[in-house]
This record gives C-alpha cells, sequence and structure tokens, in this order.
C-alpha cells in the first residue's frame, strides 16, 4: 500500500477510534496494529500531528502509580474524520467500478 494513503487511512481510523471515547497511545497501537500492520514509529507521529492540527488533544491521568498520556478527539477532529468517511465513501465506489463490483452496471 502506497505509504501517503497509508497514513492518511490511519489518520482516518485512530480518529474514529477516538470519536468512541479516549485512549491512551499503547491502547490506540494495539487497535490499530490489530487491523493493520503498524509500527509505533509510524503512529506516534500521527498521534502528534493530528495534536499539532488540533484534532486530537491530550489529557494526563494516573494509572497504576504512573501517569498515562490520553488522547480525545476535538470538534475539529470529529469534522476531519466526517472529511474522510466522505472521501472513503468516494474511493470505495471507485475501487468498486476498478474491480467490477458496482451494483449500477
Amino acid at each position: 500500500m502506497d505509504v501517503q494513503l497509508k497514513k492518511g487511512l490511519l489518520e482516518a481510523y485512530v480518529l474514529s477510534l477516538l470519536k468512541k471515547g479516549p485512549a491512551y497511545g499503547y491502547k490506540l497501537f494495539d487497535d490499530v496494529s490489530s487491523k493493520i500492520q503498524v509500527s509505533s514509529s509510524t503512529l506516534y507521529p500521527i498521534l502528534r500531528r493530528l495534536e499539532q492540527q488540533q484534532c486530537l488533544e491530550t489529557y494526563q491521568e494516573e494509572y497504576l502509580g504512573r501517569l498515562r498520556k490520553y488522547y480525545r478527539i476535538t470538534d475539529l477532529g470529529i469534522e476531519r474524520f466526517e472529511e474522510y468517511k466522505i472521501m472513503c465513501e468516494e474511493m470505495k465506489a471507485f475501487i468498486n467500478a476498478i474491480m467490477g463490483d458496482d451494483e449500477n452496471e
């Protein structure tokens, strides 16, 4: 899979996971890596970029005596996810047409 396409899809997937509720980094990594092969060196820069773009915000909570960094989606992140959702639907229709699965034939 093309690296740039994969990064865009990873952003969309991270935002979709965070729409369900806040999560800490390792939990996000575990959820994402259960669906697609990804390294932490790929995922964490995506989280930082989404935070810099104000699509995510972070906070810390104590867990078993240690501080854990949590990520939470913002209103801007929800808007970005909705844009990704539309883009993915368009890509899905295009891919179905290429693969011969177009229902409108």
